[in-house]
């Protein structure tokens, strides 16, 4: 993968020393490895190499690098997992990538009061092994098992989103170390009650920020039962607009569904190959209803009836949990399935979201787009809260590709907001859409955003060259 050389001059071995002073000589590395591996996330984005990575140990360890690149106006890039896929963590201006995923506390868990806190290096799967024996869960899952931290820093959300809700909705509290230095909880310190009209809500503002504004170092954050009874099933559609129609008619008639996922013919035919099912190819819902017993069973004969009314057809349930385990974790893949359909490529990922009733438009508009450019694009969406992608393996050796899968996730872009939708449902603006973001916004409100970023962090360090051109 070709790799950006920028770099900031004003990383020095004199300012390498004091880092290590910070941390410690074996918490920062100047490898071309190490720098490499912190320099891209997962997307097609060409590698930008931080001049040094800085690993924390504690929050004090932040405030203190934090407070040392501020005073040299040295870039700081927040790392967590590298799950991003929009270059959220690529040092674009060279200086420290701080790697804070070796904080992996779970803080405390107040099963009583359903919610936790946890430090920045806790990832979704960490914490749900450890509730395991408190009958409790945390459901936002974007796929990968990304940092939780993270996941608020943009916002993430992801196949339980339609019933639970996204980060946004899921976080109570936030310690975040400024650019400055300065350590502060967003509604308090250590406040976790379920509302509050105290003062403005920082807490949303970090949520989403992607690490432009400050450093999430811990998280308040909700939990939930264990539903009492949980089944899956994937049924298949003749058309497009039959699987479309089936989740909008679901989600009307006001069944609390917990996922409602969609899969295009090409996506099946990705999915099959790399996880070795035997999927009828042809488009189709992956649904799962969560409840008590006889709440699931009525559940599922309302969805069972719109689905037929729809031409839908082998319906596959799955109430066994290895199986329907098996069946989430090979929806998780689908992201290597679809480059796994073009050895050696990247993925890109278009992210759009609209209002429920224009999904079928915009997913058929976008279909036509692939059609028509002869590309290969598995279409995939999360579609019960109107968020879809479509997942381009993309040869980096092939510029004329890359320029065709730009244009089409662009006019994408435009559709959405064309039908009052939004460039990115879930993940984040990065360097990948900073060019869309007045147009979603508007001028005014971009130069507010302006004005905030300037009042949290005047010297610009905080992950310089994200979310603004």
């Amino acid at each position: 993968m070709e790799s950006s050389q920028t770099s900031s001059a004003k990383v020095t071995s004199g300012f390498i020393e004091e880092l290590k002073k910070i941390v410690g000589n074996g918490n920062v590395s100047t490898t071309s490895a190490m720098r490499e591996q912190h320099g891209h996330d997962e997307s097609y984005h060409v590698t930008s190499l931080p001049d040094a990575v800085v690993f924390a140990q504690s929050v004090d360890h932040v405030s203190k690098v934090a407070k040392l690149c501020n005073d040299n106006g040295v870039p700081l890039i927040p790392f967590g997992s590298g799950t991003g896929l929009e270059g959220g963590i690529n040092a674009t201006l060279g200086g420290v990538s701080l790697d804070v995923s070796q904080m992996t506390k779970i803080v405390a868990v107040n099963a009583e009061d359903f919610d936790c806190t946890v430090e920045s290096g806790v990832t979704r799967m960490n914490l749900n092994s450890f509730l395991r024996d408190t009958g409790l869960w945390f459901p936002v899952d974007p796929g990968a098992d990304a940092s939780l931290c993270g996941m608020c820093s943009t916002s993430a959300s992801g196949t339980n989103a339609v019933r639970y809700g996204t980060m946004r909705e899921n976080v109570l509290n936030l310690e975040v170390v400024l650019a400055d230095g300065r350590v502060i909880w967003t509604a308090g310190p250590n406040k976790r009650c379920r509302k509050t009209s105290a003062g403005y809500n920082l807490t949303n503002l970090f949520v989403g920020s992607e690490g432009t504004l400050g450093i999430i170092t811990k998280a308040i954050i909700k939990l939930y039962g264990i539903p009492e009874s949980i089944v899956s099933a994937v049924v298949h559609f003749p058309s497009v607009q039959g699987a479309v129609d089936t989740t909008v008619q679901i989600l009307q008639c006001g069944i609390p569904i917990a996922r409602l996922e969609f899969l295009d013919e090409v996506a099946i035919d990705a999915f099959n190959k790399f996880s070795k099912f035997n999927m009828k190819v042809s488009p189709s819902l992956f649904l799962e209803f969560h409840g008590s017993s006889s709440g699931v069973k009525e559940q599922v004969q309302i969805a069972e009836d719109i689905v037929k009314g729809n031409g839908g057809e082998d319906f596959k349930w799955a109430t066994d949990p290895e199986e329907r385990n098996r069946l989430w974790k090979a929806r998780h893949e689908i992201l290597y399935a679809c480059t796994a359909l073009c050895p050696g490529s990247k993925p890109y990922s278009t992210d759009v979201c609209v209002p429920i009733s224009h999904l079928p438009e915009i997913i058929l508009r976008s279909k036509e787009m692939v059609k028509e450019a002869n590309l290969i694009g598995p279409m995939v969406g999360h579609v019960g809260d109107g968020n879809f992608h479509i997942f381009f393996p993309v040869d980096e050796k092939n510029p004329k590709e890359l320029d065709a899968i730009k244009d089409i996730s662009h006019k994408m872009c435009l559709i959405a907001m064309e039908l009052s939708g939004t460039c990115t449902g879930e993940h984040g603006i990065g360097i990948g859409k900073r060019d869309l973001l007045e147009k979603e916004l508007g001028k005014d409100c971009l130069d507010v955003m302006k004005d905030v970023k300037l009042a949290f962090d005047p010297k610009m360090i905080m992950n310089p060259g994200k979310v603004f051109l």
